[in-house]
């Protein structure tokens, strides 16, 4: 139990996707001008990041490995994160259309999102079973809602600033994320890595 909560707190905090190993960032950028828009693409990338590792991990252990394909488990990989990245978009469509118009081309680029892909590979990579890659997939996953919903409630902020005007949009915006990403750094001594 102790290793789980480790790797959940590693994945939020210490290795949080986003703010300390910078992938992701383009619908960090994109998704994170609303409030509403950062928590609907948070659940879609956490489901996604859950749904994935679930099939990855034993396609990975009981297919790919034993037929010696294993090399291809980033092609794998990817096609199973399409499935459930088509998955939520059609559900999205259904349920939620206002959600479904405000995440727009983000939404589909969950499918060659690198922190969807990256948790697929580190599960596998830092030899996790299958309960810690779960777990390591839903703390990144909240982490990455985390870094969203953060980064929102900055951009609210900046956005409303008096600002130089060469500093007014996109460079103000990047310069906040350096300062919130900065502000992570403080977390990285938290398990000595």
């Amino acid at each position: 139990m102790k290793e789980l909560v480790i790797i959940m707190i590693s994945a939020i905090l210490v290795d949080n996707v986003v703010l300390s190993q910078f992938k992701g960032i383009c619908p960090f950028l994109g998704v994170s001008k609303k409030m509403q828009n950062s928590v609907g693409m948070g659940v879609a990338v956490i489901f996604v990041m859950v749904c994935a590792t679930a099939v990855t991990f034993p396609v990975y252990k009981f297919l790919l490995v034993p037929f010696g394909a294993d090399y291809l488990k980033t092609i794998a990989f990817i096609l199973v994160i399409a499935l459930f990245v088509q998955l939520v978009e059609i559900i999205l469509k259904k349920v939620l259309p206002p959600l479904y118009k405000a995440l727009g081309v983000y939404l589909p680029l969950i499918t060659t999102n690198c922190a969807v892909l990256g948790v697929t590979i580190t599960n596998i990579d830092e030899g996790y079973t299958f309960i810690q890659s779960i777990t390591n997939a839903l703390g990144t996953g909240l982490a990455f809602t985390l870094a969203l919903l953060l980064f929102s409630g900055v951009r609210t902020k900046v956005d409303a600033a008096d600002v130089p005007e060469t500093f007014k949009g996109v460079p103000a915006t990047l310069v906040a994320a350096s300062i919130v990403s900065i502000s992570f750094m403080g977390f990285s001594g938290l398990f000595g890595s």
